[in-house]
């Protein structure tokens, strides 16, 4: 007994043994990487460290608080969903504020009702007996829209009385007004009425601009070419300088008829030859037209490329103009360049337009493109006219595809028979 006991006493002396044992062992490791470790910090670098806490971080000066004003109510959710507010509803809103006087002589359905009870006047009454009832109502330059809409009504006796009452009404202060004068001026010479043949020079010397346009708006619009063009004459040698639009106006009616074209090539070189150039979009585009007319096409092109060179881009009518200008001059390429540039911009075509186009691929002998603005038209819910099945039929013609056109063809007289 006693040698067991002595012997699991042994076995339990080794684990404390060889537990001293490791534990010294670790100690010697750690005192040997204390020793060797680079890591442990200095008295002067721990000294270092805290002197950088102690130190006052630098702040960023404190910007003043703004005061950002409420954001706008948005329209949608404040005004419930309905039609939009027409402008005269805005313009009556604004204008309620000012007194009776002042909207009756900016109120065009006023001033045009005025007219309409001076038109359903009988045929011996004087039109004082509408306008006295206005006349405390009325300011300078309130009959202007009167007069003109009682020419629209085919009633130049009645503008011309309209004015004469407003040269008897010295207490209102209507006149003198070039506005009413111009209208009125306008109004008799659109009928004819205008009579002063043999005092035209000493009137236009002592006129304003304002009415001597109105004049030969007048003339132009009756017809009168002639008396339009002397009052053209009469202000250049005068060296009064009417506005550009008067020569665009002159141009495009003079351009209808085949006795006109004389005209208006004298009065494109006068057009040319004025400094003060300047045209707007339409009367650039009419005065093309014109100049097509007269095999003018280095003008269609003077006049593009001023319009380009002035900084406004050219509308889908100036663009299909200036391309059936370069067609007719047989200048197919150059034409189908402004096609391309067209597709660049992204112009969506109109029904002339896709016309002409069509028509320069079928010069061109370009079936395929003919085709493919042909659908295009009909996939903008566009009805091709007679000229376009005509064309098309000549391109599937000339590439000898004549079932094509049979089918065409007989699709056309389905079409137009119903």
């Amino acid at each position: 007994m006693k040698k067991e006991g002595g012997i699991a006493q042994l076995f339990d002396d080794i684990p404390e043994k060889e537990e001293e044992k490791d534990s010294a062992e670790l100690s010697k490791e750690e005192d040997h990487e204390a020793d060797t470790d680079d890591s442990v910090w200095s008295k002067d670098e721990l000294e270092a460290i805290s002197s950088l806490f102690e130190r006052r971080m630098p702040q960023k000066p404190m910007k003043p608080a703004k005061d950002r004003p409420l954001p706008l109510p948005l329209p949608h959710k404040v005004r419930p969903l309905e039609i939009p507010t027409p402008k005269r509803h805005v313009r009556l809103a604004v204008s309620s504020r000012s007194s009776f006087s002042d909207q009756v002589r900016k109120n065009p359905e006023v001033l045009v009702g005025i007219a309409r009870e001076i038109a359903a006047l009988p045929p011996d009454a004087d039109v004082s007996e509408v306008l006295d009832t206005w006349a405390k109502f009325l300011r300078k330059g309130s009959l202007s829209m009167t007069i003109r809409e009682l020419g629209h009504m085919g009633l130049p006796e009645r503008a011309l009385q309209t004015l004469c009452w407003a040269q008897k009404q010295q207490g209102l202060g209507l006149l003198p007004d070039d506005r009413i004068l111009a209208s009125t001026v306008e109004v008799l010479a659109r009928f004819g009425q205008l009579k002063i043949e043999a005092e035209m020079e000493e009137y236009l010397n002592s006129a304003s601009r304002v009415v001597i346009e109105a004049m030969a708006k007048g003339f132009i619009k009756a017809g009168n070419l002639n008396r339009a063009r002397k009052i053209l004459l009469l202000a250049k040698h005068n060296k009064r300088i009417l506005d550009t639009s008067i020569h665009a106006k002159l141009i495009l009616e003079a351009g209808k008829t085949p006795d006109g074209y004389m005209l208006a090539s004298a009065l494109l070189d006068e057009l040319g030859e004025r400094e003060d150039f300047d045209l707007k979009s339409q009367d650039c585009t009419a005065i093309m037209k014109v100049c097509i007319r007269l095999g003018k096409f280095e003008a269609v092109e003077s006049l593009f490329n001023w319009f380009k060179q002035s900084g406004r881009s050219p509308t889908v009518v100036m663009y299909t103009t200036v391309i059936y200008s370069r067609y007719c001059n047989k200048k197919y390429r150059e034409a189908l360049v402004l096609v391309w540039e067209m597709e660049e911009l992204n112009c969506l075509l109109d029904l002339p337009a896709y016309r002409v186009v069509i028509r320069l691929c079928v010069a061109l002998n370009d079936l395929a493109r003919a085709v493919r603005y042909f659908s295009r038209l009909k996939e903008a819910g566009f009805a091709p006219t007679y000229e376009i099945y005509r064309d098309m039929i000549k391109a599937y013609a000339a590439s000898g595809r004549l079932a094509k056109c049979r089918q065409v063809i007989c699709y056309y007289k389905k079409l137009y028979s119903q």
